[in-house]
């Protein structure tokens, strides 16, 4: 299936904000493709031996992205996987430089009232841990939409849609046409 992607890709990237899919509509789309599932959070906490709520609390955020940056050049060398990066992968400029090379990137594009519901009672998401997690989205998606459509090749949008036809409609988008 590797031939078939658009312009010889090797691998598709999601990107896109907590709460709008990317993981299980990357296992899925990996499925159709034949290709391998990779999430770089899961990546990040096998290789450190340690959960991300736990790497923001010794090391802070600031930690955890470097060792998201190392994650992100590794993976973004690896063909026939799908790659589901994690929300804020794209503010480092150097994974937005990774993540394009090779790949279609596919921006998971969502409201922030469609990341509210499907993220408010995950405690696993330490940038939502606060008095006001609704403000802490809706800030976060002002500074970090603009990334994720510059890096992506397409952007699909994903609010109350049932993840088989989203990657459907990514499957329209990213193979190659004949």
């Amino acid at each position: 299936m590797l031939s078939l992607l658009k312009n010889n890709a090797k691998r598709v990237v999601l990107v896109g904000p907590m709460g709008a899919g990317k993981t299980t509509i990357g296992k899925l789309l990996s499925r159709e493709l034949g290709f391998s599932f990779c999430d770089s959070d899961s990546e990040i906490e096998s290789r450190s031996g340690a959960n991300i709520p736990w790497i923001f609390d010794v090391e802070g955020e600031a930690g955890f992205r470097e060792r998201e940056c190392g994650v992100i050049a590794d993976l973004s060398q690896t063909d026939g996987i799908v790659l589901a990066t994690g929300g804020g992968a794209v503010l480092n400029p150097n994974n937005r430089s990774h993540l394009k090379i090779g790949a279609q990137v596919v921006y998971l594009k969502t409201s922030v009232e469609q990341q509210f519901e499907r993220t408010r009672r995950d405690r696993n998401r330490p940038l939502l841990q606060n008095d006001n997690p609704l403000k802490a989205l809706t800030d976060i998606f002002e500074i970090r939409d603009p990334l994720y459509s510059e890096v992506a090749n397409v952007i699909i949008l994903t609010d109350k849609k049932n993840p088989k036809a989203v990657v459907r409609q990514i499957l329209d988008q990213v193979l190659a046409q004949d």
